[in-house]
């Protein structure tokens, strides 16, 4: 099956509208955090309140996520997302409301930090959806997962780019309040819709065997890490790429070099599909990590913004197809009933990790300048480079196990996930 024909099957399973909602369902979260750092600096007059308000959201976020994971898979995503959905639109609105009045600094932290921790993840649940949802075509199921997660991770990247640039826009065009109300407007319907969707009903129903099963394994630990450091790079890279480009003047570009990752790894993530089903999981860990080191390096010799966007927009072509596997073999890996646990955790692990790479990146930058920022980046690409070197024979295993409990199901014997 060509990538074009897996991913037009995977069409015709969900039709465009899923498609369509999923996606736009988890642009909230991307734009929530720089929209909440841009509220909160603007009505406090200071960046260090809007920066940890901001910090607060996505760390509450990371918290909260699993959580609500754990409950999907028992429970089911309707009725979590939907929960999920309408209070953190209400969360985003409570905080436009407490800046409009005045309140002090310390109640609107405390307000993001609220509206985090109940911030739906579309997109590790939507990933959650695709195994029952791919189950009908049999053979080609393992194919149209690999699709299935590729788009994924593309998504997500794509939503890391546009959403952001949405809030920019509102805020110039605007104000910062309307960024904000926005995005609370889309959670509102596009988060209902996403949970009220009938894929949703494929999910949860664990029961007690979503307690049988364990998922902090060794292997899950180390992709726990690898994830833990595309965060690192995510935010050593954002505060590299400010400070260097305020040092040349251009301080407004530095959103829009960034963005150059996304579209990077947006490209890349798509072509992932591409790769023959026996180039395995593991082996692209280990593959897109030495390039991810490879392509991190030149970091350390950028000195103007034009050699910055070929050395973001490159490195870019690294990241997708590396956490397109960590996904792939954390999903496979796990028992069945806990996928959405499994999900939001690697999901909170790029949030945690995307503030600690932030903050060590910003104070080194404020002491030696950009150029110690961007050896964080490196620093993190080193550590992903040994992750997927211990993770290659745990991960080899579990795949191995995960294609023999699958060839047994369809043989017909029964199986415990």
């Amino acid at each position: 099956m060509s990538p074009l024909a897996s991913y037009a099957r995977l069409l015709d399973l969900v039709g465009p509208m899923y498609v369509a909602v999923a996606f736009v369902g988890r642009l909230p979260l991307s734009m929530s955090q720089i929209g909440t750092m841009l509220l909160v600096s603007s009505a406090t007059d200071s960046y260090g309140t809007g920066g940890l308000a901001a910090g607060a959201l996505a760390v509450a976020n990371a918290v909260g996520s699993p959580f609500a994971g754990a409950l999907a898979d028992r429970i089911g995503q309707r009725s979590v997302v939907l929960v999920q959905s309408l209070a953190g639109a209400a969360g985003l609105a409570a905080l436009v409301a407490l800046t409009s009045s005045g309140a002090p600094g310390g109640a609107l932290v405390a307000t993001a930090a609220a509206a985090g921790l109940v911030l739906p993840t579309v997109g590790p649940l939507a990933r959650v959806r695709w195994r029952p949802i791919t189950a009908p075509a049999g053979a080609q199921q393992g194919r149209l997962m690999g699709a299935a997660f590729s788009y994924e991770g593309a998504a997500d990247e794509a939503s890391f780019v546009l959403g952001p640039a949405v809030v920019g826009a509102l805020v110039a065009l605007v104000s910062p309040s309307a960024a904000i109300l926005f995005a609370a407007g889309l959670l509102a319907v596009f988060g209902c819709a996403f949970a009220l969707h009938p894929t949703a009903l494929l999910t949860g129903g664990g029961g007690r065997a979503a307690g049988g099963g364990r998922v902090v394994t060794g292997l899950f630990v180390a992709l726990f890490g690898a994830q833990l450091c595309v965060g690192l790079l995510f935010g050593s890279i954002q505060t590299g790429t400010t400070a260097l480009t305020t040092d040349a003047g251009q301080p407004g570009l530095a959103g829009l070099v960034h963005a150059l990752l996304g579209i990077g790894s947006v490209v890349a993530g798509l072509a992932t599909v591409a790769l023959p089903e026996r180039f395995g999981h593991e082996r692209r860990v280990l593959v897109s990590a030495a390039f991810l080191l490879v392509l991190s390096v030149p970091f350390l010799l950028v000195d103007s913004v034009p050699t910055l966007v070929l050395a973001v927009l490159l490195i870019g072509f690294g990241v997708a197809p590396y956490m397109i596997a960590n996904f792939s073999i954390a999903e496979r890996a796990v028992p069945l009933a806990r996928v959405g646990l499994a999900m939001t955790l690697l999901a909170g692990a790029t949030g945690i990790g995307y503030a600690i790479g932030s903050t060590t990146a910003g104070r080194l930058a404020d002491l030696h300048g950009y150029g110690a920022a961007f050896m964080v980046t490196v620093g993190a690409t080193v550590l992903a480079l040994a992750l997927a070197v211990v993770l290659q024979r745990p991960a080899r295993q579990a795949l191995r196990e995960a294609d023999e409990r699958s060839a047994a199901a369809g043989a017909g014997d029964p199986v415990i996930a």
